[in-house]
């Protein structure tokens, strides 16, 4: 997250599950432009013109219509329906607005025939998302999107990404999946205000979070190896360290209620944990005995109304668009 990987460079292991953002294109033939959302249950329609107006509604379809617009469609306005569904909640933490905005770019690429490769599909959806429409965050969300699978990435000035894909072997990628419980407390969060001060520490050289965010860094090359060789007892301690680190980066990114399910946690048998994305709520990340990963997901449920565990498979592509006849 810029400024931080901008001065001093940044890092990251990522890998993708298997929750999706969806997005159908229809051309119309009316002078129009409809948006739907299945999953938030909103839809907007407009005369087609060569930039829609943000109102408040589906404002992220909008940054990327007119991006598509203005840039390579020589500022025709197009006519379409654009409806979309998540698999996941608003505000997880799971880099849900990122893949959807990776999903309807896709979209349009696939439509419009347009020249874009992976690298030039994610920064895209970068600008579109941190840019254009201004929401605040990272820029790994949108090249893991694309690229998909077990990726190293880095990230250096300039603009500067490089994503180097990992070759997990099976029985290690069987074992992250059988011991991986995901876990939605049941509050979604906006990340703006963690992110910004996130930002502020980094200006404002704030000695602890510095630190804080060096350290999780290099927890990112460790990680890396512990995949790699297969070391799950390393692995753990590193997720340990991390979250601990995580949590020295701003205030907001844990609390009351997300230390009282990580204790719970912990006594029923997980080996670690942390949260997903900014933080603040979402959905946290477990570690456990596959054979206890069923006693720690009842003990959250008995310890917090509301919350609900999932299981997730990794999966090893990225975007893909097509044409149905």
């Amino acid at each position: 997250m810029s400024p931080y990987c901008d001065e001093f460079g940044g890092a990251i292991l990522n890998a993708t599950i298997d929750y999706y953002a969806y997005a159908a294109l229809e051309p119309l033939e009316t002078n129009t432009v409809e948006f739907v959302s299945a999953d938030l249950h909103e839809s907007a329609t407009y005369t087609a013109q060569p930039v829609l107006e943000n109102d408040g509604r589906l404002d992220l379809f909008k940054a990327v219509y007119n991006h598509v617009v203005r840039n390579f469609n020589g500022g025709k306005p197009l006519n379409l329906r654009m409806s979309t569904r998540v698999d996941v909640p608003a505000g997880s933490g799971l880099g849900s607005s990122s893949t959807l905005v990776v999903a309807m770019l896709a979209a349009y690429v696939e439509w419009l025939n347009l020249p874009l490769g992976d690298y030039e599909l994610a920064h895209t959806a970068f600008v579109i998302e941190r840019v254009e429409a201004g929401l605040q965050g990272g820029k790994q969300d949108q090249y893991a999107a694309t690229f998909g699978g077990f990726n190293f990435m880095e990230f250096g000035r300039n603009g500067h990404v490089l994503v180097n894909p990992l070759r997990v072997k099976e029985w290690v990628v069987s074992e992250l999946e059988a011991s991986l419980l995901l876990y939605y407390t049941g509050k979604s969060r906006t990340s703006a205000d963690i992110i910004d001060e996130q930002s502020r520490n980094v200006r404002d050289k704030n000695p602890l979070a510095l630190e804080a965010m060096h350290s999780i860094k290099e927890e990112a090359f460790r990680m890396k190896e512990c995949l790699l060789r297969g070391d799950f007892q390393r692995l753990h301690q590193v997720l340990r360290n991390s979250w601990e680190s995580k949590k020295r980066m701003a205030t907001q990114i844990t609390n009351e209620h997300i230390e009282r399910l990580y204790a719970c946690a912990l006594e029923a048998g997980a080996y670690c944990a942390r949260i997903s994305g900014a933080g603040g709520g979402g959905f946290m990340i477990f570690l456990t005995d596959p054979i206890h990963k069923d006693k720690v997901a009842a003990a959250l449920r008995a310890n917090h109304d509301g919350g609900m565990a999932y299981g997730c498979r990794f999966t090893a592509g990225g975007v893909q668009a097509w044409r149905v006849p």
